[in-house]
């Protein structure tokens, strides 16, 4: 046996399988079902806008808000909800969230009035701001960092990436018998998977008892607050932008208000004893460009997802589930990859698969500038599809990776709520500004105007898109910093 080569063990070591007790496996699939719930929800509710509108007798402005509702409290307390699950444990705060969630959707399928319909998806928001980071963090803190967690973050952001392409067709199914169902098909699964995260989530501690008495000292009260509104009023500002104008003083007030709050909170972070957000993480590894990386790729997706549906039903004139099935293979080849992707992951490492996978977005979103109002689905849509499938599936989890690679167990939930935070902002802000650029060019809404010119309108946003991809591939090639150097840096942080 001595005789075994070291290249020969490490090559065994690598083909042989990663196994998981039966409680791993449960407790993954308690972290992804839910994870897939968020995603299902954000999809499964825009193909249901229309009967929406049509039952309540909601105009376009007030329908952006059942969508927009979700980012703002989605996307302003990830942050808030990643370092409230270290500070007072995952465990709690993950299954606290995930009942409110419930709750939330129970109500929001059985509500008539606009405004609490509205109100519930916000608090769907909120309560996904913590189960996501929560979530993650559970994961990067029960399975160990390697070959282990690469494969169970692989599988965790798959599901999340499959449930939000594979809502659009729930979502279309939903609507069939009532858009109700788009709220009320969460309200089981959601109830059976708290039932189950209390058998297979072990209990944990907060941050402080990992860390030593001392650090129960101080909870970042107002850095939390000021994070919190900061945020808040950014998402607020930007959701709100295309309708009040971005040159209105509703605009610019939010902006300024926005960027004061936040100067408020790096100032608090640079003084507090135990700040909510260490900044020198940003130095780690590949925190900062797995980061960008993150906004360039959902912000891309979001916003060409959104031409996309305004294309084929507005310019084709295709049905919701019609657009549902066109876009399915993305969705298929998202969800099939998860049994592969750590295995990329360990072959190519995720700095390869990152740098593939933003690649194939940028081609995908170029070949489909080329369409034109009689497509042929095989030869003009389909490639872009199956580009952005298979850009997705190797993107995702790896950014996902590189986002938590490195990072102290105390952090893992601060890291969590970064990329995903990222994710969501990202989303925010392009397509915030993809929907002004189509406002400014007649909106989709100009029934007066033919296919040919409805297609112009859309151009400037599909453009936006191909350019998001393309400044994230290009931040996510920038060189290395050397390892000494980086270790230089962390020891003097």
């Amino acid at each position: 046996m001595t005789s075994t080569s070291t290249l020969e063990r490490s090559a065994g070591e690598r083909l042989d399988p990663v196994r998981w007790t039966r409680a791993q496996w449960m407790l993954l699939m308690v972290l992804c079902t839910v994870l897939a719930l968020d995603a299902l929800d954000v999809s499964m509710v825009g193909v249901a806008l229309p009967s929406i509108g049509t039952e309540l007798h909601l105009g376009t402005e007030s329908l952006q808000w059942i969508v927009s509702a979700y980012v703002l409290g989605y996307g302003s307390l990830l942050l808030l909800g990643g370092r409230m699950a270290d500070l007072l444990g995952r465990r709690r705060i993950f299954l606290i969230a995930l009942s409110v969630f419930a709750a939330a959707s129970l109500l929001g399928g059985l509500v008539d009035d606009p405004a609490l319909l509205i109100a519930t998806r916000f608090v769907k928001g909120l309560a996904a701001a913590f189960t996501a980071p929560a979530g993650f963090s559970i994961i990067t803190t029960n399975f160990a960092e390697g070959r282990e967690r690469n494969r169970a973050v692989s599988i965790f952001t798959t599901f999340g990436a499959s449930g939000f392409s594979l809502g659009l067709v729930v979502g279309g199914l939903m609507t069939a018998m009532s858009w109700r169902w788009t709220f009320l098909v969460s309200v089981p699964v959601a109830v059976a998977v708290v039932l189950l995260g209390l058998k297979f989530i072990p209990r944990d501690g907060a941050a402080g008892k990992e860390q030593g008495k001392e650090q129960d000292s101080g909870h970042d009260v107002w850095g939390a607050v000021t994070l919190a509104a900061g945020m808040l009023g950014l998402v607020y500002t930007l959701v709100s932008a295309p309708g009040n104008g971005w040159g209105s003083v509703a605009t610019i007030a939010g902006f300024v208000a926005s960027a004061v709050v936040l100067a408020a909170f790096a100032v608090i972070e640079n003084r507090v004893r135990h700040p909510l957000i260490r900044f020198s993480i940003l130095r780690e590894g590949w925190v900062a460009r797995a980061n960008l990386s993150a906004v360039g790729l959902f912000g891309s997706y979001l916003s060409f997802q959104f031409i996309l549906t305004l294309y084929l039903q507005s310019v084709l004139g295709w049905s919701p589930l019609g657009m549902a099935l066109a876009l399915l293979p993305t969705g298929l080849l998202v969800a099939s990859s998860a049994p592969f992707a750590d295995r990329l992951i360990d072959k190519f490492g995720a700095p390869r698969l990152i740098l593939t996978g933003l690649a194939s977005l940028a081609l995908g979103y170029v070949l489909f500038l080329r369409v034109g109002t009689s497509p042929n689905y095989v030869t003009d849509i389909l490639p872009s599809v199956l580009l952005l499938g298979v850009g997705f599936a190797l993107a995702f989890p790896s950014i996902n990776v590189q986002a938590t690679a490195g990072i102290r167990n105390s952090e893992q939930g601060l890291a969590a709520g970064l990329i995903q935070t990222s994710t969501q902002v990202g989303a925010a802000l392009v397509l915030a500004v993809t929907t002004a650029m189509v406002s400014g060019h007649g909106g989709a809404s100009d029934g007066g105007a033919n296919a040919a010119a409805m297609l112009e309108q859309y151009r400037p946003g599909l453009i936006l898109s191909a350019a998001v991809a393309v400044a994230a591939l290009i931040v996510a090639a920038m060189p290395t910093r050397s390892r000494k150097r980086a270790e230089a840096e962390l020891q003097t942080a």
